[in-house]
């Protein structure tokens, strides 16, 4: 090859590089729908999906986009709020509404794969076949299961060691059927082993607030156990009043609570749940079926106790709780 040749062909290869390189595929972006039924009231729990986004290499706005929609704790505009998302066939749509919005998803879709965040009770809810084996479209991880209920009766009886009576808040038609007997059967065996009688209260929704705390001051409760309910966690504030307003120290399954000056609460970490969550997105991404990925149980576990809240209360927290507490507002 003569010098003329030999140049003309180095050019042109260093000028075709880089338009091989620009026809290249650009790296797919994923994108997301995540399903919220108030973002507001737990702001947190997102950013603690995103953070376990951003573990395992997915960056917002950089390789993964992410289409919220938000309910504003109106659970009337799910349905089509999850529409909208399955319209726009994101690869997967994450809930963090508890059963409701999960449920919408899977009423808009039976194609996308879901994703649930912190769903208390997924098999009785319709959501799943079997936490094992969850079958079709759906999977994601269980916030609550009815061994709780006693282990929070336990923590309540350690605070007031000299509690008599405690009251129970539950809102009927929060889970399945069945584990809402569980719960409740759960927690009267608790109750017993305890040597306390329980006072079992309903509370259909914020309008029975008031009723149901009438009800424990009448019958002369001296501690209060609020079993877990998408409508309890989102009026907590409301709640943490009254129990504050008639001097009821109060154990809660959701740390929100006592950062909402609650006294205290024991159960699974809320913010590692939709942590979690985030290993499951990337595993269908990556082409897992949801239906073959078993539904996972909290197994993080933590006790907070608001001190301040104690005090207030004229509650001396006993040593040998405060010792167990994995973490003590002051």
């Amino acid at each position: 090859m003569d010098r003329r040749r030999f140049l003309g062909t180095l050019i042109g290869s260093l000028l075709a590089a880089p338009l091989a390189a620009d026809a290249r595929p650009a790296a797919k972006i994923a994108r997301i729908g995540y399903l919220a039924l108030n973002r507001a009231a737990g702001p947190h729990r997102q950013e603690a999906f995103l953070q376990g986004l951003r573990d395992i290499g997915y960056v917002e706005g950089r390789n993964v986009a992410i289409e919220y929609r938000d309910a504003e704790g109106r659970p009337e505009r799910l349905p089509a709020l999850a529409a909208e998302l399955a319209a726009l066939k994101v690869d997967v749509i994450v809930t963090g509404g508890g059963a409701q919005a999960a449920l919408a998803a899977k009423q808009a879709t039976s194609a996308l794969p879901i994703v649930f965040a912190a769903t208390a009770d997924p098999v009785g809810s319709g959501l799943v076949t079997s936490l094992a084996r969850p079958g079709g479209n759906v999977t994601g991880l269980s916030l609550i299961f009815p061994e709780l209920v006693g282990k929070c009766q336990e923590q309540i009886k350690q605070a007031v060691p000299g509690v008599s009576r405690v009251a129970v808040l539950w809102q009927p038609g929060a889970y399945g059927e069945r584990t809402e007997r569980d719960m409740l059967k759960g927690a009267e065996v608790a109750a017993r082993a305890l040597v306390v009688r329980p006072q079992f209260v309903e509370a259909r929704g914020p309008e029975d607030f008031d009723r149901a705390f009438s009800e424990m001051t009448r019958a002369r409760a001296g501690a209060l156990t609020v079993l877990g309910s998408v409508t309890f966690a989102n009026e907590r504030r409301r709640l943490v009043d009254l129990a504050a307003k008639n001097r009821l120290p109060a154990v809660y399954m959701e740390r929100d609570y006592v950062d909402a000056v609650g006294l205290m609460s024991y159960g699974p970490n809320v913010a590692d749940v939709f942590r979690r969550a985030a290993t499951y997105v990337d595993k269908i991404l990556k082409g897992a079926k949801p239906g073959d990925l078993p539904v996972e149980q909290p197994t993080k576990f933590e006790l907070v106790i608001n001190l301040k809240t104690a005090k207030a209360l004229g509650l001396a927290v006993p040593q040998s709780l405060r010792q167990r507490a994995d973490e003590m507002i002051q």
